[in-house]
C-alpha cells in the first residue's frame, strides 16, 4: 500500500516543491521555434545524467518518454504523468520493443518524445541507434538538448553521474537545431549520424553552461 500509493505521491510532491525554487531558462533555436509552430513531430535527445535537470520540460512541451519497469521506474512514471506528460514502460532487457511502439503511438497522438540517447547503460555520451530508429518510424525530427546548472547534488555512485540542481539553482535548458527526419534509406547505425548527434548535444551542453554566466 505504502510503496504503490503513498510513496509515489511523496516523491512527486517533494519534487514539485524542490523544483519550484529553480530559476529555469529555456533557450530555443530558431529551427525549433519554426518546427513547433508548424506542428512537426519532435524527439528531444539528451544525455543520461541530465534527466533531473530537464524534467521542467515535461509540462510546457507535453513530453512523452520511456520509463523502466523497475520499482524506481514506477516512481518516475507517476511523477511524469502528474506533470502532464505520458510514458511508455519498458527497457532494453524487458519490454523494450513494446515500449518503443508505445512511444511511437504517443508521438502520433501529439506528444513530443524525450530520450536519453546514451543508454540504457552507457557508455556515457555515446549515442545508441534507438533514437534514429524512433525518428524513422515516428517520422519525427531529432532535437539535440543540453542542460546545465550552477549548483547541483552529484550522485557519484550512479553509473550516469546524475545531477539534481539544488534549491534556488539556475537551470538552463538549451535546444539545438532539429535534424531532418531519418529516412528509410538511412541506417540508424550510420557512424556519421552518431557522430553528428554526439557533437550537437555536446555543443548544446556547452552553450547551456555559457548561459549560466
Amino acid at each position: 500500500m505504502f510503496r504503490n500509493f503513498f510513496l509515489p505521491w511523496i516523491v512527486y510532491l517533494f519534487y514539485r516543491l524542490w523544483t519550484a525554487t529553480w530559476r529555469v531558462e529555456r533557450v530555443e533555436s530558431d529551427g525549433l521555434k519554426k518546427a513547433i509552430a508548424a506542428g512537426e513531430k519532435l524527439i528531444f535527445a539528451h544525455w543520461h545524467g541530465d534527466e533531473l535537470k530537464i524534467v521542467p520540460m515535461v509540462t510546457p512541451y507535453r513530453i512523452a518518454t520511456m520509463t523502466s519497469t523497475s520499482k524506481d521506474g514506477q516512481l518516475i512514471d507517476f511523477s511524469i504523468r502528474k506533470l502532464g506528460g505520458a510514458t511508455s514502460r519498458g527497457s532494453s532487457t524487458r519490454g523494450g520493443i513494446g515500449a518503443l511502439k508505445g512511444l511511437i503511438r504517443l508521438v502520433g497522438q501529439g506528444y513530443r518524445a524525450s530520450m536519453a540517447v546514451d543508454g540504457p547503460k552507457g557508455p556515457l555520451h555515446k549515442v545508441k541507434p534507438g533514437v534514429f530508429e524512433l525518428s524513422r518510424l515516428a517520422k519525427a525530427r531529432i532535437v539535440p538538448v543540453g542542460a546545465a546548472t550552477d549548483r547541483a547534488i552529484l550522485f557519484k555512485k550512479s553509473w550516469n553521474k546524475a545531477e539534481l540542481p539544488k534549491p534556488f539553482a539556475k537551470v538552463v535548458i538549451l535546444f539545438g537545431e532539429p535534424f531532418a527526419v531519418i529516412s528509410k534509406d538511412e541506417s540508424p547505425k550510420d557512424p556519421a549520424l552518431t557522430a553528428r548527434l554526439e557533437n550537437e548535444i555536446a555543443r548544446a551542453c556547452q552553450f547551456a553552461s555559457e548561459h549560466l554566466r
